[in-house]
This record gives structure tokens, sequence and C-alpha cells, in this order.
């Protein structure tokens, strides 16, 4: 569905959608519909079909090396798969609920930080959802009595006017000593410069090493209880340094990309609540995370969010544009900081794409897994000393993934080759795995969407050609959303020369990851020596 054309319309879409999303999540049987659980039993019945009236190819001797491959390949993968998932119900059932239970005793008993701030970037968002988001914070501090300063950083006035109008005519009854707006216009290009510059005027403000910042986006709705949820689990933890929160998302856009984002974020819950179990998470989103406000004193950790970069061999020196929730997190992260994940905290976060619908998830591909990898090599650089090991091999397996993810899909298209039948075996296999990796995923959704399996596979592999490019050319950057930013796209000599040996590297790892395969599969014979 396209977004609303007018305001009024914006705002009664939201209203709809967001009665749907805050009513109690169905659980077990009763998220599935009959009709999908017809549908479900339609694809176990084609599936065992195609299993009785085809020819099993992987048993055929001339492509067992194929099989073995995948086999390994697959029991691995799965393996780490059921890892996470029975990490995150440990996490449900044993951890967080001990957790939460005296995190909302300290809260009853009347425990609240002495002040909040939240510092919060837009830049020429949709009106009704500005204002949506701004009712959602000001309700929470009217209920919940916190001295606040809401710091909202723009890129010119139209932001501005928008929020001065609505909190003129809605936020009368707050008192000025509870809650304080603050506008920080930006004088330099790029979010990352606007957070820097709200952070510099916390400083100022003489703010305590005790008290809590939020960090948060001009399209992040708070669900209800969120301040009670998240700032109380810092009073029951003196060692707790930074959080992040359950994300729900609302989508206007085609009705593929609504349902990708969906499974996405059913899969960020599962791997959130696993990597939560050992008191990290691997990356403090920038829709809603909290912090002690004792890092934002750190001029390091300012700069490290306004001019984050890399030194590489090829590309020289480069800034980063997007990810400033990635060099957040590396800067905790470097320090041994403790992190956790709330599951029952939740923010809406409202996704509007007017573009072509596969470009818009690849661009996303290539933010999310530039960022991942940029961020990625210096963490794992720090050790397993410096995190728990669970941690750090969660971003060791990142950089793995990327290839394994692809060595099913080539193997399978070089063995039918010789034996074209083996596709079909590979596509039952492809079909009944990500059927089965679902029905783990469905836990972690509000409903059941039966074209998950397809939309997952399709995912597995954009995501991890994507990583592929993205590693041969990390400085090449874009960002759609604050002003159509890009990077890495200079058109001299030296960046000619650099492009040109970034895709020589591209095309040499690509054709010797092929020639590999096809080599130890026996599909290729090379000449001997």
């Amino acid at each position: 569905m396209s977004a609303p054309e007018t305001e009024y319309a914006f705002d009664k879409d939201l209203t709809v959608r967001l009665r749907e999303l805050t009513r109690p999540a169905p659980t077990g049987l009763a998220k599935w519909r009959p009709s999908q659980l017809l549908g479900l039993a339609a694809i176990a019945t084609i599936i065992g079909w195609l299993l009785v009236h085809t020819v099993n190819r992987f048993v055929d001797p001339a492509l067992m090396r194929v099989t073995v491959t995948l086999g390994a390949l697959g029991f691995w993968r799965f393996g780490w798969w059921f890892t996470h998932a029975v990490r995150a119900e440990h996490f449900a059932r044993a951890i967080w609920p001990q957790k939460r239970a005296a995190a909302s005793a300290l809260w009853a008993r009347g425990w609240r930080p002495r002040r909040l701030h939240i510092q919060m970037t837009t830049y020429f968002e949709e009106p009704a959802i500005t204002k949506r988001v701004i009712g959602s914070i000001l309700s929470q501090i009217r209920r919940e009595r916190i001295p606040t300063t809401l710091y909202i950083g723009t890129g010119s006035a139209y932001d501005e006017l928008i929020i001065r109008q609505f909190v003129e005519t809605y936020a009368q009854d707050i008192p000025d000593d509870l809650a304080e707006l603050v506008f920080i216009r930006q004088n330099q290009p790029g979010k990352r410069m606007a957070i820097g510059l709200i952070l510099r005027a916390i400083n100022r403000a003489s703010v305590h090493p005790d008290d809590l910042v939020i960090f948060m986006d001009g399209d992040a709705l708070y669900g209800g209880d969120v301040l009670e949820k998240t700032l109380s689990m810092f009073g029951a933890d003196p060692e707790l340094q930074a959080l992040t929160t359950n994300e729900e998302v609302i989508c206007y856009g085609p009705k593929w990309i609504a349902n990708w984002l969906d499974m996405r974020f059913a899969q960020r819950r599962l791997a959130m609540q696993s990597h939560a179990v050992a008191g990290r998470v691997l990356t403090l989103t920038g829709r809603m995370s909290v912090f002690r406000a004792k890092h934002m004193t750190s001029e390091r950790f300012i700069r490290t969010i306004e001019a984050d970069h890399l030194d590489h061999w090829l590309w020289g020196r480069f800034r980063f544009l997007s990810g400033d929730d990635k060099s957040t997190w590396y800067h905790l992260l470097s320090r041994g900081a403790k992190m956790t994940y709330v599951p029952d905290a939740t923010v809406y976060t409202i996704e509007v794409i007017k573009e072509n619908g596969l470009e818009r998830m690849i661009q996303n591909f290539r933010r999310w897994s530039g960022n991942m990898l940029r961020n990625g090599s210096r963490a794992i650089a720090l050790g397993p000393r410096a995190m728990p090991f669970f941690i750090w091999w969660c971003l060791v397996d990142q950089r793995i993934a990327m290839w394994t993810m692809l060595v099913s899909p080539v193997m399978a298209v070089l063995a039918a080759f010789t034996t074209p039948e083996y596709l079909w075996s590979c596509l039952i296999w492809v079909i009944a795995s990500r059927v089965l990796l679902c029905l783990f995923l469905y836990r972690y959704s509000r409903k059941v969407d039966l074209s998950w399996p397809f939309i997952l596979y399709l995912n597995q592999v954009i995501n991890a050609s994507v990583k592929v490019y993205m590693i041969f050319h990390l400085s090449k950057q874009k960002w759609s959303n604050r002003g159509n930013q890009s990077a890495g796209g200079g058109a001299g000599l030296v960046a000619r020369i650099q492009n040109a040996t970034a895709k020589a590297q591209l095309y040499t790892a690509v054709a010797g990851f092929v020639l590999a395969l096809a080599t130890y599969a026996g599909i290729v014979q090379l000449p001997s020596l």
C-alpha cells in the first residue's frame, strides 16, 4: 500500500494500523488462519510428492562430493541457526522474566533517573509521522513525570515549525521544569554531524554521568510504556551501559517489501535475544537505544559519531555516512560495556517507500552490509578477550556466512551442467528447509506469512551477494534518507584506478570461488603439472 496523499488520511491510516499492532500478539496456533494451515499442508504435500516421484540425485555417485559439501554446510548453518533459537528461548524463559520483575519492582517503588535527555534527528519527515512521534514522547513524559530535555536535530525550519506548532497546541499542560524542547539546526550536512551537535549541547547543559540519554530517529514511534520499560533497566542493573528495544514496522510500499521487512524484524528479535544472553548485542539500533550519559561526556565518543572513518589500503581514509548506531556500539564494545535487549518495549518504525521496491531492498542491503563490514572487521580485531566469545564468533561468522551462503546455489548450478535433474533435488531441499526455518521465525512474528520461506531464501542470496560486492567497495556509500548522500564515487584518475582495482579484485575472487567449487566437485579438471 502506498502512503496516503493527505496528512489527514495518513494520520487516520496510522491510527488504524497502530490499533492493530498494539493489541496483544496472538500465540501458537492462534496465529494461523485456516487458509494458512491449508496452504502449509499443500506445501508439505507438494514436497512429499516431489520426494516420492522424482529421482533423488543427491546420492548420484558422480555428484557425491557436491552432496557431501552441501550437507556439511547445511548441518553447520542450520546448527548455528538452532543454536540462536535455543539461546533466544532461554533468554525469553529463564533470563528476561527475572530482569523484568526486578526492574518493574524498582520502578513501582518510585525510582526514576535524575534527568532524561532525548536526542532525535529528523529530516523533511512526513508531518503526520512527526506529530505522532512527538505526541508519543510527550504523553509518556506527562505520565511518568521524568524531567526531560528533548533535543531535536533538524536541517531546516520545515520540521521545526511542525514540531513547534504541535507542542504549543498539545503540550500546554506540561510544566517547563518537566519538559524542555531544544532545536539544534545543523550547520554541516549529514545525520552524524546533527547527532554530534546535539551531544555537545547536552554536555553544555551539565549532564550528570548517571543521567540517561535516548538516541532515536524521527520516524520511530513509542509504543506503550517504553520509557518505564527501558529506563527501569538501568536502575535495576548498575553495570548496564546501553540497551536497544524491540521494533515493529509499518510499511507504506509494495506488499512484498512489507512482508520482507516483517520477516527481517522477526529475524532481528530471535538474534537479539540470543545475543543478549551474553550481555552484549551486535548493534545499538539508531531507531531507539538508551545509554548512560557518562559516555556522552567523552570527546572521543562524540568524534566517533561525527567523524568515524576507516583507513584502507586501497581507498585510503574515508568517513562513514550512515551507521552511527554501529559506531556507538563499537565504542562501547571496545570498552567492555554491558548491553542488553528489551523485548517488551516496542518502537514502531514507519517506512515510506516511494521508489522501486527491489532497488530499495538492494540499497538497504548495501547500507546495512557496508556498515556491518566496516565495523565488523575492527570489532573482530579486538579479539575474543574483549567480549564474550560467543559474540566474537558471531562477528566472525558474519564474514564467513556471506561466502558459504553462495556455495549451495553455485554448486547446484554447476552440478546441473552434468545432471540437470540435480536442480530439482536442490529446489526441494531449499523449500523444505526454509519452511522449517520459518516455523521458528513465526514464533517471533505477530502473524503467519507463507511467502516468508521464499522471501527468506531470496533475502539470503541477495544479502550474501551484496556483501561480497561491498567487501571490495567499502568506501562506496549511498543514503537516500538524509539528502541523498553518497560517497566513494569520485571521477578523477585516482578514483578510476581505485575502482578498476576493486573490480579486478571482485572478479578474481568470484572467479576463483566458482573455479574452486567446480574443481572440488569434479566438474572441472585442472591440467596436471
